[in-house]
């Protein structure tokens, strides 16, 4: 006999899984597989082109860096809306002799940029410079990563990896209708910006199945697979990109395309019970919250009952608020500024900050961030995979928000980034996703943006056993917290803790999130009683994931939100 509660649970499940296969139906032309197994392999991308590219690599004697390479190229052909090479992200390898690095190829503010760069006169922050147009871009660092996890793992050549998406440029993809949906909300603006001469907008709407052509990205791929990280940063793209951020009035130049480079950094590593967790560190933010809101969980007493309980929800809404004040003071780019990160993971400190949450909501203004001396639309993408040997790869990159600045580099055909936009233009003034910030995350040039993409690895008796990550801008922490208690703690299959409701508190502003049409209206009402401001929203992150079980069997999870695929073997 099973309780009320978990009754509820399972019909929610099972109602979101019919709605997920109504979406696999209507995706044409491409068949969509939300949850594969293998027990060799495993790749879960946000695209099933992009997803059968990695694996492709995979049965060819590839190693998970060589599909991750194929992916990420594969993806600005596939997946424009945020799959990319103008953009940027962070890279997360763990081998099966426990060894991991994190690759940070985050985006830089150019050469040119000042401070006060995003202020009119009077100091007020001018709306949309940050996120639409020529200035808001960051200095590219995709391709750059990419070819420095080559350089120091990959197994195929560059010129393997990146044909496929050549091809796919060059032939044409068929659109999904998210994807055309997707092209014709942006239509206004990506005529604002580039004009009508670019592949991304033709005359009638786009509809499902219509031919996208990208000639000239196919041209750029080319330069890139024959040269390496010189087909990008010097020669005729470089001179695309520069002409075209002078045509804008830009700031990119020469100088800041020489002067990127990717950076290896040691991985967060933390614990939550007996699980190892890896994550990115600064300037991403989601290492650190999310090991301060594991800690924060670690000896509260859950059952499989308190999924979705209302005092569950308080209870990690009230903790996410108190990480969120946190990230908004002491995060940034540790190359600037002295990240306290030892301060911020000290288990007395997150449970000092934890003690004062009560039964009724805790105003926002009653939080501040903790006070000790100092020692990313949403339209991210995420994909994981697992190789033969065991390597994991966890990959979280973006454009920023949809289609990023909406940039089309002309005779190049990628879009750029509006990164610049993850700086805080005006300490206290929220960005795009509503996010605070403080003078430790203030734009300096070649300073990189602090971000919320939170690549995650856990890690159980020396075993590789969740690979996993997420778009969403500001809910990307929220999500992957979300998703490791739902599957560590509760005990849920994969594709359940997937597909299950998701909410998000980030502090400022005083808001609780819940996926609308998502929640129990008696679970709503009882939040509100407890004082939350509940807000019902468009559905929260698209979450990408592989379970390793302890008899090597691989599950990927691929997010029913979307058009996102999982395949192994």
């Amino acid at each position: 006999m099973i309780s009320n509660s978990i009754y509820k649970y399972y019909v929610l499940v099972f109602i979101l899984f019919l709605w997920s296969g109504c979406i696999q139906q209507s995706e044409a032309p491409y068949t969509i597989e939300k949850t594969a197994t293998g027990t060799s392999a495993m790749v879960v991308t946000a695209h099933p082109l992009a997803t059968e590219i990695g694996v492709q690599v995979l049965k060819d004697g590839g190693n998970a860096i060589d599909a991750a390479i194929a992916v990420q190229f594969a993806l600005a052909v596939v997946y424009p809306v945020a799959g990319n090479v103008g953009g940027g992200g962070f890279m997360l390898i763990r081998h099966p002799d426990g060894t991991a690095q994190a690759l940070d190829f985050r985006e830089k503010a150019p050469l040119a940029a000042t401070t006060g760069m995003y202020l009119d006169s009077s100091g007020q922050v001018i709306p949309k410079m940050s996120i639409l147009g020529h200035r808001s871009v960051g200095v590219p660092g995709s391709v750059d990563g990419m070819c420095t996890a080559h350089d120091r793992f990959g197994s195929l050549s560059l010129k393997r990896l990146i044909a496929p998406s050549v091809k796919l440029a060059r032939d044409g993809i068929k659109l999904t209708s998210n994807e055309a949906i997707e092209l014709n909300g942006a239509r206004a603006e990506l005529q604002e910006v580039n004009g009508l001469a670019h592949p991304f907008v033709k005359a009638e709407e786009w509809q499902t199945g219509d031919l996208l052509i990208q000639e000239d990205l196919s041209a750029t791929f080319e330069r890139i697979a024959n040269e390496g990280r010189a087909g990008f940063y010097s020669g005729p793209t470089a001179r695309l990109i520069i002409a075209d951020q002078q045509r804008g009035n830009g700031l990119i130049t020469q100088n800041d395309l020489d002067s990127y480079h990717s950076v290896w950094r040691e991985p967060l590593r933390g614990w939550y019970k007996d699980y190892e967790i890896l994550s990115m560190p600064p300037p991403s933010s989601g290492g650190v919250a999310l090991l301060q809101l594991l800690e924060a969980m670690e000896e509260r007493p859950l059952q499989s009952t308190d999924i979705l309980s209302v005092s569950t929800i308080h209870y990690m809404a009230e903790v996410m608020r108190r990480v969120y004040a946190d990230r908004a003071e002491h995060l940034g780019d540790p190359d600037w500024v002295d990240v306290p990160i030892d301060n911020l993971l000290d288990s007395l400190y997150i449970r000092q900050r934890i003690l004062d949450i009560q039964q009724m909501a805790t105003p926002s203004n009653n939080i501040a961030a903790g006070i000790f001396t100092p020692l990313e639309s949403e339209q991210t993408t995420h994909f994981s995979i697992v190789d033969q040997q065991g390597m994991a790869v966890s990959v979280t990159t973006t454009l920023n928000l949809e289609y990023g600045s909406k940039v089309i580099v002309q005779g190049a055909g990628f879009l750029l980034n509006n990164e610049m936009d993850d700086f805080s233009a005006k300490p206290g003034v929220p960005n795009a996703f509503g996010l605070l910030g403080s003078s430790a995350n203030e734009i300096a040039p070649e300073k990189r943006m602090l971000s919320s993409m939170t690549p995650t690895i856990v890690a159980r008796d020396g075993k590789t056993r969740l690979v996993v990550g997420t778009p969403g801008g500001s809910k990307i922490i929220t999500t992957v917290f979300q998703i490791i208690l739902d599957a560590l703690t509760f005990d849920l299959d994969l594709e359940a803790a997937v597909a299950l409701p998701r909410f998000h508190h980030q502090w400022r502003p005083d808001t609780l999130f819940v996926e609308g049409g998502r929640f129990d209206p008696d679970t709503l009402l009882a939040l509100r009683q407890r004082g939350h401001q509940v807000i019902e929203r468009s559905p929260i992150g698209r979450v990408d994931a592989i379970w390793i079980a302890p008899n090597g069997v691989l599950t990927g999870a691929a997010d029913p939100r979307g058009d996102d695929h999982a395949a192994g073997f």
